[in-house]
């Protein structure tokens, strides 16, 4: 079994938190769910056969995956394999900052998963041939953070008001007001949401909403003796109804029927 994590330097370190390469990690069940979180991803398969994402509900395969995928931010959860035995790259983007690398806006891959080829060409396909003849993990981080800075340079640059609100949300979701951070700001409510929609994928109310859902979960591991009205109020909801769906749409189960099955991989929940 193989993990290994990279943090690339600047400037990709400004929009990227890290690579992460795994291979052998076993799981004692197949299939997944895994739920909103507010990120962007690239994700490298060193192996040839194609990985499957499944119908929430009935876990038949409706899309495959091959080689070199991109997943954007979501709002609703995703089944995936668990990751037997797989051996896998994966470019974690930081919250909101992955748009320098797409050429398109973000909300066009919000909620879905595109082959990498169909984005860029063929140059992620190509440095995928590369990394595979190299079998040092460290030099294979290295080959993509060249490829990267290669790529993208001239891109790179950063949107301080959306990443003041990102900042802002990912810190204290439970005390956000958007119309407060609106005025902080100095954009119109409507400019303002259109530039994060295109930067980010989703709309600024409803990145919140992951991310309060992202606090609840992370409340509910820490707490023994959970009472729920209380923690709808401190994670930011407006009421414990209104905890509930929001929990139930962003995962497909109750708050308190994820407490009994929640697993020590927050956003992974065995289905299957």
């Amino acid at each position: 079994m193989i993990q290994q994590m990279h943090i690339p330097g600047p400037p990709l370190g400004h929009f990227i938190r890290f690579f992460y390469y795994y291979e052998g990690v076993p799981a004692d069940h197949k299939v997944d769910r895994f739920l909103p979180n507010g990120d962007t991803e690239i994700l490298i398969d060193f192996h040839d056969t194609p990985q499957f994402i499944y119908d929430n509900n009935t876990l038949k395969e409706i899309q495959s995956c091959h080689h070199v995928w991109a997943s954007g931010v979501r709002t609703e959860p995703i089944t995936i394999p668990a990751g037997n035995n797989a051996a896998m790259m994966v470019i974690m983007f930081r919250k909101g900052a992955a748009a320098p690398f797409f050429p398109f806006p973000m909300d066009e891959i919000s909620d879905c998963v595109f082959d990498a080829d169909l984005i860029w060409g063929p140059g992620f396909g190509e440095l995928r041939e590369v990394l595979l003849a190299e079998k040092d993990i460290r030099k294979r981080f290295a080959l993509v953070e060249a490829f990267l800075l290669g790529r993208f340079q001239s891109r790179l640059a950063e949107n301080a008001c959306v990443e003041f609100a990102i900042g802002e949300m990912n810190r204290r979701p439970d005390a956000v007001s958007i119309s407060r951070m609106n005025q902080k700001i100095g954009y119109s409510q409507k400019h303002f949401t259109e530039m994060f929609r295109r930067r980010v994928g989703v709309t600024p109310k409803a990145y919140l909403k992951i991310m309060r859902f992202q606090h609840a979960i992370k409340r509910i591991a820490e707490t023994a003796e959970i009472d729920w009205a209380a923690m709808a109020a401190e994670c930011g909801f407006y009421d414990q109804s209104h905890f509930i769906n929001d929990f139930k749409h962003f995962s497909g189960f109750t708050p308190e029927q994820y407490s009994r099955i929640q697993t020590d991989y927050q956003n992974y929940v065995p289905v299957g």
